[in-house]
């Protein structure tokens, strides 16, 4: 069984998480820019089996997709000609920055850490990860 990567796409940077060899934690592992993308994922796979990507689905309130899904949809076809061989699935991301930066204030972060955005975008992923996960 191989591991589940899940990306929480954005315009500037992109939180990734990922999950153990049998499926059971999620845990955040890097943000990037996004623009390097493509490029760290085909590394990663590389070197780490992974046998699904996740990737977020942002929706509006209403259930319509997000002005940033126009950007996703471009990135979804690199990935899938890049890494044909790794399916890839949508999972709903409402909510998932706000969550994260709950889980920061939670977690008794100081403001200098819930301001870094790097690390909410992870977290983000790890959310993803984690709720299809739960969901499964």
């Amino acid at each position: 069984m191989g591991r589940i990567l899940a990306i929480d796409f954005g315009e500037k940077r992109t939180g990734i998480a990922i999950t153990d060899e049998i499926q059971l934690i999620a845990s955040g592992l890097t943000t990037v820019n996004t623009i390097d993308l493509i490029k760290f994922l085909q590394d990663y796979t590389k070197n780490e089996n992974v046998s699904l990507f996740l990737v977020g689905l942002p929706k509006q309130m209403n259930n319509t997709p997000s002005q940033s899904e126009a950007l996703i949809v471009p990135f979804l076809k690199k990935l899938k000609q890049s890494i044909p061989s790794i399916p890839v699935e949508r999972v709903d991301e409402r909510f998932t920055s706000k969550m994260a930066f709950q889980s920061l204030l939670d977690g008794g972060a100081k403001k200098k850490q819930r301001k870094n955005k790097e690390l909410i975008d992870e977290i983000s992923a790890t959310i993803i990860l984690q709720s299809y996960l739960y969901n499964k």
